[in-house]
């Protein structure tokens, strides 16, 4: 049975939190070092890195915050959305923020582009590093892009939403590697103090042989935006992006991802096979799109190791976000830090800056000393790990993970344009098309 009390059903603040209950300040000292050689332009943390922001929404406007708070001389340069008023929204806030840093925030009205080709802009705006936090349905064409014209990169999670896409980041990640880029990924887990030591303790043995894990993401659910006059079906899409395959990949992938990539770290590999069962049984109306409400899928590792895994979105129901295993020896609440072994009985008590402060640092931090780091691809896998999941509960099948990652279904639009249609429209009352398990073909 799941524990009573986790204490962390909302825990995971998201980068709307942050920008209402943090302060400017950066928090911390980075974590990590990794390999690779970079041109020593900012060994010095004097010379300023520039950066441009593309995807301007709440959580491209924390990401934004956050990459401005690290140490050394940086700069926002430019910013790119589809839309003009998330733009504006954004610019407005981040100027509020950093009123006491003058030049901070330099974003003059030619440095601020909209619609489907604003991250080309971006790029050719003379930016050292981008923020990639569109939709993630956008995030492969944007980290392509962003590779080839060489910048560095900070890429929100999830990182694709097909298995077209995820390739599509392992071969561009594979670029970026021999350019010596920085990528960080938004799992920002992997640099929290506490799941750093909790995850160490149990590689090393804490409790044993681990068999079994469980992983939630149970909640009330997210925003909802009503049609207004006049939308076309793409922009009414593009401003409901949650409840589109094509641009979220349903919440097991949007959310659930950080819960599976937590064990998938643990386990120090991917999952090799999976079934699951899920469905609709609150969103059933024209305002939610076509993906689920819940799924529950059991994943294998090559090891026989099993993760069940729940992710709802439910008002009223049992919530929980957080990861738990067990082990020969004993047992481990992940989320809460906190390993139980026999008598032996440990919990976290270290500091606990904000992580998602922290993933900035260090990203910031490998590229001024010539380290960078490159979190693609785990990324993408975590990311594939999430699909799989998706794949197994529309289905209704037992999977392989090596026929899912080889899927060409490709769920992106033919075309990037405000008056092109979407792959997915609504009937005549208005209602979206859902996966049927036993039918829909997922792989």
């Amino acid at each position: 049975m799941p524990p009573h009390n986790q204490n962390s059903t909302l825990a995971a603040a998201s980068r709307r939190d942050f920008l209402k209950t943090s302060s400017i300040a950066a928090v911390g000292a980075g974590l990590f070092g990794s390999l690779g050689n970079l041109p020593g332009a900012y060994a010095g943390g004097d010379d300023v890195i520039k950066v441009g922001l593309i995807g301007c929404g709440g959580r491209g406007t924390g990401a934004a915050t956050q990459a401005l708070s690290t140490k050394g001389n940086v700069k926002l340069v430019a910013m790119g959305d589809a839309f003009e008023d998330r733009l504006k929204g954004s610019l407005e806030h981040l100027k509020k923020g950093f009123e006491g840093m003058p030049g901070r925030v330099d974003v003059p009205v030619e440095m601020q582009f909209t619609g489907f080709d604003a991250y080309k802009k971006v790029l050719a705006a003379g930016v050292d590093l981008v923020i990639l936090a569109t939709p993630p349905g956008f995030r492969p064409v944007h980290f392509d892009a962003a590779v080839k014209a060489n910048k560095h990169i900070f890429m929100e999670k999830p990182v694709a939403v097909d298995a077209v896409g995820v390739r599509a980041v392992l071969d561009a990640t594979a670029e970026a590697k021999k350019k010596n880029l920085a990528v960080g990924v938004g799992l920002q887990r992997h640099h929290q103090l506490g799941y750093i030591e909790t995850i160490k303790r149990l590689q090393d043995g804490a409790i044993g042989d681990i068999h079994t894990a469980r992983v939630y993401w149970n909640n009330a659910g997210v925003w909802m935006h009503p049609r207004k006059a006049g939308q076309t079906e793409m922009e009414y899409q593009m401003r409901n992006w949650y409840y589109f395959n094509w641009l979220c990949g349903d919440h097991i992938v949007e959310q659930h991802i950080h819960n599976l990539d937590v064990i998938n770290w643990l386990k120090g590999a991917y999952p090799v096979r999976a079934n699951g069962m899920g469905g609709r049984e609150v969103r059933k109306g024209k305002d939610y799109g076509e993906i689920y409400d819940h799924h529950c899928v059991e994943f294998e590792y090559a090891d026989g190791s099993r993760m069940f895994s729940q992710c709802r979105h439910i008002p009223d129901c049992w919530n929980s976000v957080s990861e738990h295993v067990q082990g020969t020896k004993g047992s481990a609440d992940i989320n809460d830090y906190r390993i139980l072994s026999g008598a032996d009985q440990w919990r976290f008590r270290g500091e606990k800056p904000d992580p998602y402060q922290v993933e900035h640092d260090d990203l910031f931090a490998s590229i001024r000393n010539g380290k960078p780091i490159n979190e693609g691809e785990n990324g993408a896998l975590s990311t594939m790990t999430a699909i799989f999941g998706r794949m197994a509960t529309y289905s209704g099948k037992m999977l392989d993970w090596k026929d899912a990652l080889a899927s060409k279904i490709n769920l992106a639009p033919a075309e990037y344009d405000f008056k092109a249609a979407p792959r997915v429209l609504p009937n005549a009352e208005g209602i979206y098309p859902a996966a049927v398990p036993g039918v829909t073909k997922a792989v």
